[in-house]
């Protein structure tokens, strides 16, 4: 029996970090990129955002190739919402992403995180939140 326990906590931004992503829209966003990604094998154990950005945390099989992952989730979210008409002028996801590992025991503490976004965003930008992941080295 094959058993594993790999959590990538991963980030991407909107084209230009335009504010493109209201909050009904990052509902509705957010539940098809649940839905879509377990109709095709990939478990999204908690997704959120602020509106020019999304944190997805998923749990991988250990097959899975976490750029190719984010490049279709990307790809095929970016033409649902364009195709929904949900955002005037369409939209498109920055090329980069970032992702992080996430050790088992940190699962919980990172959903909980990602539940918070809204809140949070309210009193730290993007570009604030990002230099706090850039300033956690290892050794």
């Amino acid at each position: 029996m094959q058993k594993s326990h790999l959590y990538v906590h991963v980030i991407w931004t909107v084209k230009q970090k335009k504010e493109l992503l209201s909050r009904p829209i990052r509902t509705v966003l957010f539940t098809h990129l649940q839905k879509n990604a377990e109709e095709k094998g990939t478990r999204i154990l908690s997704v959120n955002g602020g509106t020019d950005h999304v944190h997805v945390l998923l749990h991988l099989h250990p097959a899975q190739n976490v750029s190719q992952l984010v490049r279709q989730l990307k790809a095929e979210s970016a033409d649902w919402l364009n195709g929904t008409q949900l955002i005037a002028g369409g939209m498109d996801w920055e090329e980069d992403f970032a992702a992080y590992s996430v050790s088992p025991s940190q699962v919980k503490q990172v959903v909980e995180y990602l539940d918070r976004q809204e809140a949070y965003h309210q009193q730290k930008s993007f570009d604030a939140e990002m230099e706090i992941f850039n300033k956690v080295q290892i050794g």
